[in-house]
């Protein structure tokens, strides 16, 4: 492994993330939602319904956290709790009329963002960007967190 090349995709990915997290931060603060309500209310726009421990799972949260989430979702009427009619245990989320208003138009923002991006990129290499991105997301999620454990066990008092 070359130190060098990993420093590059460190760095790179670091701006990444942070030019994505001040565009995320833009979008649910102009509605004065927080960023974990946001994503909330993507997943279950594009699920249509969704239980809340499936949720939890696919935004990597635990379960009080998202619990926490769906009630601030359901007090500000961005959506709605439907109980299983056998089972009281089993709930589904779904958005209110609110909710998918704000999911809507936060969709449409998004695809014009990302749109805007496209165009920058040479036509030639928007597919190897797309293919690049695939394979990276890929890697990252395929590394777990044994290496912030490693660093954890290496770095105690952080």
């Amino acid at each position: 492994m070359d130190w060098h090349e990993s420093s590059i995709l460190s760095e790179r990915a670091r701006i990444l993330v942070r030019h994505l997290g001040n565009l995320e931060k833009n979008d649910a603060s102009c509605c004065g939602i927080s960023l974990a309500q946001c994503h909330a209310i993507m997943e279950i726009g594009r699920k249509g319904k969704i239980n809340p421990n499936d949720l939890a799972d696919l935004l990597g949260v635990d379960k009080t956290t998202m619990s926490r989430t769906i009630n601030n979702l359901v007090e500000s009427d961005l959506a709605v709790r439907h109980l299983n009619g056998g089972d009281r245990r089993y709930v589904v989320i779904q958005l209110t009329k609110n909710g998918q208003r704000f999911f809507e138009n936060t969709e449409t923002d998004m695809k014009r963002y990302f749109q805007s991006v496209l165009e920058r990129i040479p036509e030639d290499k928007r597919s190897q960007v797309l293919e690049s991105l695939e394979i990276f997301k890929a890697a990252v999620k395929n590394c777990g967190c044994a290496l912030y454990t490693g660093w954890k066990s290496t770095h105690p008092t952080q």
